[in-house]
């Protein structure tokens, strides 16, 4: 689900939006910075329709999009720089089927435009309202960084905190009274990979042997979905020692609490808004 944020650059609020694939920012809000909300969409319109702007779309499209209509593009271009020209954003994509920019109606509706673009259009406002748009929108980036990493950490640590209760549980009720180091750490790596199957679908040894060039491990690479999971299938998997449950029973009931958690948290509206 796409993510709304807002950026002040120089006292007017610009909207962008995050998408799985990219960030847009509003074309509109920026054009209100310069003319007023009555006059946005013509200072937007009167940028489209110059050779340079076009230029650089169709060059942006060509780049980054596949089903990019180069001949209705060309046609557009011969007529740049007549004064009977005019092309608004909507004829620009119906025609060309652009995805650089986009029409959204309703609320937080406007012209919307790819980052790369929308940094371009920021120069037709001045060159320090660009310099301010970039500046801001990159400090937005870095927090959105700093919690995503937050977040991911905690998982981390909370993790950590429940294999030491989950280790206790092995201690007291898997390893014998008299074993060796090996045969201890053999123990806690093949509990370690019951959770790894449960969840993964692959113990450490068989992920590092698919991933060679990754460093780290299976565990370093999981989604903060998976993360969550794991720290609660680790307290589960203690609880089912302790109930003196075999290796293979509990794998079976882990795989279960796996799949049924991770549905959960995928369509966990909440936890999608830490992303």
């Amino acid at each position: 689900m796409p993510k709304k944020e807002t950026i002040n650059v120089k006292g007017t609020e610009i909207t962008v939006i995050t998408t799985k694939e990219s960030d847009y920012i509003s074309l509109t809000d920026m054009a209100n910075a310069k003319a007023g909300q009555a006059r946005a969409a013509d200072v937007i319109k009167n940028w489209i329709r110059t050779r340079t702007t076009l230029e650089f779309l169709g060059t942006w499209e060509q780049l980054y999009n596949p089903d990019f209509k180069v001949v209705e593009f060309d046609h557009f271009k011969m007529q740049a720089g007549l004064p009977s020209f005019v092309l608004s954003a909507g004829e620009w994509i119906t025609k060309t089927k652009s995805i650089g920019i986009y029409v959204k109606q309703g609320k937080y509706g406007g012209t919307y435009a790819h980052k790369d673009i929308a940094f371009e259009f920021g120069a037709a406002i001045s060159a320090v309202f660009r310099l301010f748009l970039i500046k801001e929108f990159q400090r937005l980036k870095e927090e959105e960084l700093r919690q995503k990493s937050l977040e991911w950490n905690l998982q981390r640590t909370l993790s950590k905190i429940n294999y030491r209760i989950h280790t206790d549980a092995i201690k007291e009720h898997i390893i014998p009274n008299i074993v060796t180091k090996e045969q201890i750490s053999y123990t806690y790596a093949e509990e370690a990979d019951l959770l790894n199957v449960a969840l993964f679908g692959m113990t450490a040894k068989q992920w590092r042997d698919t991933n060679p060039d990754l460093k780290g491990n299976v565990r370093d690479y999981a989604t903060l979905e998976q993360l969550v999971v794991l720290s609660n299938m680790e307290s589960i998997n203690a609880l089912l020692i302790r109930q003196e449950l075999s290796q293979s029973d509990r794998l079976v009931q882990l795989n279960n609490v796996a799949i049924t958690q991770m549905k959960s948290l995928v369509e966990n509206k909440n936890l999608k808004m830490l992303k």
